[in-house]
């Protein structure tokens, strides 16, 4: 079978975090984003990337990683048209998206293979659930293809899924990561890894 398409959102510029959120440095000392990126990569080779224009530090380190890069010049339009952007790009390879957030950089490797293959053997939309919540990332089969490549805004493929409950596969995972994005340089005074959450459920 052949493995979805791996799709990095790293085009926001997380205002609200006061500096270019993606290059601050976790407790580990990776930084957030190319930690996200990392383990999008490792699970999916082949990923590609959404990066705003003039980024040059999250270009270089994401081509380092091995990701196609797709610039977006619609930033300010919204996550909706980074992710349309993305699948416009690649619909002709035409095994559907795992799509991740590059500001959730704790989510496991094995959680984004086990997406991935719930998509290869036909799950037509599937995300991970942890503590009777849905978290991230989201697989979307190749037949979401038109609907994707039609959105605008920062809703993102939220209405897609809300409309589409019936669809939604929930996989149960042993993986807190899916539940926890960054919004502020305070959440990243703890690792999560070692018992304490600095980051909230991503609604995204």
């Amino acid at each position: 079978m052949i493995a979805p398409i791996g799709v990095l959102l790293a085009a926001g510029e997380g205002r609200r975090f006061g500096t270019h959120k993606l290059l601050h440095p976790l407790p580990d000392g990776r930084l957030l984003g190319v930690a996200a990126a990392g383990n999008l990569i490792a699970a999916l080779p082949g990923s590609v990337a959404v990066i705003r224009p003039g980024d040059v530090e999250m270009q270089t380190a994401l081509a380092g990683l091995g990701f196609q890069l797709i610039i977006s010049a619609e930033v300010a339009r919204g996550m909706g048209s980074s992710l349309a952007l993305a699948v416009r790009a690649t619909r002709s390879c035409n095994q559907g998206w795992v799509v991740a957030l590059a500001d959730m950089p704790w989510i496991e490797r094995r959680t984004i293979h086990m997406i991935a293959a719930r998509v290869e053997q036909g799950a037509r939309l599937v995300a991970p659930e942890y503590a009777g919540r849905r978290g991230h990332p989201v697989g979307f089969a190749a037949q979401w293809g038109e609907q994707l490549a039609q959105l605008s805004g920062d809703a993102g493929a939220r209405m897609l899924l809300s409309t589409n409950l019936s669809a939604l596969e929930l996989l149960a995972v042993d993986d807190p990561g899916v539940l926890l994005d960054v919004d502020s340089a305070d959440q990243l005074l703890h690792d999560p890894g070692r018992g304490r959450s600095p980051a909230v459920q991503s609604d995204r």
